[in-house]
């Protein structure tokens, strides 16, 4: 299995752009189409959480998702493969000042992102623009496909930080005056999140990111990428969210409800970017009875 990524990932960095970006929409329409991949779940989710539009706009808000999803996997396949300088000339940035303005305080920053866009590749690439970017990241359930992420993510520099128990380490990064990423769009079980609203519906959230910055101090920059109609890419940087006063229940709620709406704002801005195969709204809240509501979305 390891020989044959490594052939992948030779093969798509020596063919023309178009035909891997080609490729990768092949994928995505074999995943969405033929596998069907969680497409009730992705469905579901759309129409609850877009209730004003039509059946044709779900469908192709789906199909393009699935497309994009395509692309970002060989488009990271491709980078392994050692396409990097290319990458370079596909990605604008807008607001880079807003994360220098931040590093000024000697605090460290918390990036605030979500599985938007090529998430992976604005990891990557931040690194190689001479900032030490640390992420909170989970195991992905495929152990070989797993290796090649964390892998790849090591060899162009960016730090992992296991998602559970990451307090004690995500200090030692801010110490050193770093940058955290922190996805903050999935679902979390019962006893490890609190509930905001997202898309009109409570969802289970971490407070790790209120709770974090409001003990050290630190500034929090919303960064997103999002590929543009001409297969590029797009890296916005948005003004500085400054840390909660104080780590009261209540406070960390209201933080985490503006985080969430940022993200909300972003994926209603382009709904096809974000992966809606995530059961984002899994963990529902206790009835009076004190029994979780049947899982949705």
């Amino acid at each position: 299995m390891q020989k044959l990524v490594k052939f992948i990932t030779f093969l798509m960095a020596r063919l023309p752009l178009s035909a891997v970006l080609g490729f990768g929409k092949f994928l995505g329409w074999i995943q969405g189409s033929v596998i069907r991949h969680r497409r009730r779940d992705v469905f579901d989710a759309l129409r609850k959480s877009f209730p004003e539009k039509s059946e044709p706009e779900i469908k192709d808000i789906a199909r393009q998702m699935y497309r994009n999803f395509g692309m970002n996997l060989v488009e990271i396949l491709r980078l392994a493969g050692g396409s990097l300088d290319e990458f370079k000339d596909r990605i604008a940035v807008e607001g880079r000042e807003i994360v220098d303005q931040a590093l000024q305080r000697g605090k460290g920053v918390f990036i605030l992102t979500a599985h938007f866009g090529n998430w992976d590749l604005l990891g990557m690439f931040t690194v190689k623009h001479n900032y030490k970017l640390t992420i909170i990241s989970k195991d992905l359930k495929n152990k070989t496909v797993n290796a090649m992420w964390m892998t790849l993510r090591e060899k162009f520099g960016v730090g992992i930080i296991p998602a559970h128990n990451s307090a004690r380490a995500s200090l030692k990064v801010l110490k050193r005056n770093e940058l955290i990423g922190f996805i903050l769009d999935q679902n979390r079980p019962l006893d490890q999140g609190i509930f905001v609203d997202f898309f009109g519906r409570p969802a289970c959230t971490s407070p790790g990111l209120a709770i974090l910055s409001a003990q050290t101090q630190t500034p929090i920059v919303p960064v997103f990428i999002h590929r543009t109609p001409d297969g590029n890419h797009l890296l916005q940087i948005l003004p500085i969210i400054e840390p909660p006063p104080d780590r009261e229940p209540e406070t960390v709620r209201l933080e985490t409800q503006k985080y969430t709406k940022i993200i909300e704002d972003q994926i209603r801005q382009y709904p096809e970017q974000w992966i809606w195969l995530h059961r984002r709204w899994k963990t529902r809240p206790l009835d009076e009875a004190g029994v979780q509501a049947h899982p949705t979305g």
